[in-house]
């Protein structure tokens, strides 16, 4: 996965802006409007506003491509109370929460509280969403069959792993709450496996056709 980080600062506030993983959600811009201006050059101008709102703003960022260190307090973005996966219609999976995303080879490709994963098949910065799935007029719903994750009362504050397995899906382990507007909040611990290559028949699920089409990721 690239990285293509910008920086920006005020006398309060670091921004960092990772290019590569930003696919224009425009939280930031309906947020701050006077930070965050795609019209303008810089287009983040840190200076426009008090550290603690532009913190704020940042951590609605669905895709993690928006950071922040302070400068003249010690605080830092806290991962949310549970792990959270969002399926979108059409688009990528989001993940929020205490988030490793590990190779097939078991290394950690990165470390966050927010990500974005493509599930269309066609993102050329794998594991993560570049708008790909906009360009291939790629389509998906954003239901889920809840009897493939056994639900748990309540989700357990641990790490959500999301580890890639090679030319293939990517398999959850740890506790997490799968949320849509189809199957709206479902709390599980089941490993199930994600669709990576954009053509399984039970998405957001695998059903291994990844290996008939040759999917490599």
């Amino acid at each position: 996965m690239r990285k293509k980080i910008y920086t920006y600062e005020s006398d309060e506030i670091k921004v960092t802006y990772d290019l590569n993983r930003c696919i224009h959600a425009r939280e930031c811009v309906q947020g701050l409007n006077k930070v965050f201006d795609p019209q303008k050059r810089p287009w983040i101008q840190p200076e426009n506003a008090r550290g603690d709102e532009i913190a704020d703003v940042i951590e609605t960022c669905p895709t993690g491509a928006l950071h922040y260190e302070m400068k003249t307090s010690d605080r830092v973005e806290k991962s949310s109370s549970k792990n959270r996966i969002q399926l979108t219609q059409d688009g990528p999976v989001y993940f929020f929460g205490d988030l490793e995303v590990r190779n097939h080879e078991g290394s950690t490709v990165l470390k966050d509280t927010r990500f974005a994963l493509c599930r269309c098949g066609a993102s050329t910065n794998k594991p993560a969403c570049d708008n790909s799935h906009e360009k291939i007029e790629w389509k998906a719903g954003a239901d889920a069959d809840k009897s493939k994750m056994p639900e748990i009362e309540e989700e357990k504050h641990d790490k959500l792993i999301i580890k890639l397995m090679k030319n293939g899906p990517a398999i959850l382990e740890g506790s997490y709450t799968m949320e849509s507007a189809s199957i709206g909040e479902h709390t599980s611990d089941k490993g199930v496996a994600l669709c990576r290559c954009g053509a399984s028949s039970t998405k957001p699920f695998c059903d291994g056709t990844h290996k008939e089409i040759g999917f490599e990721g």
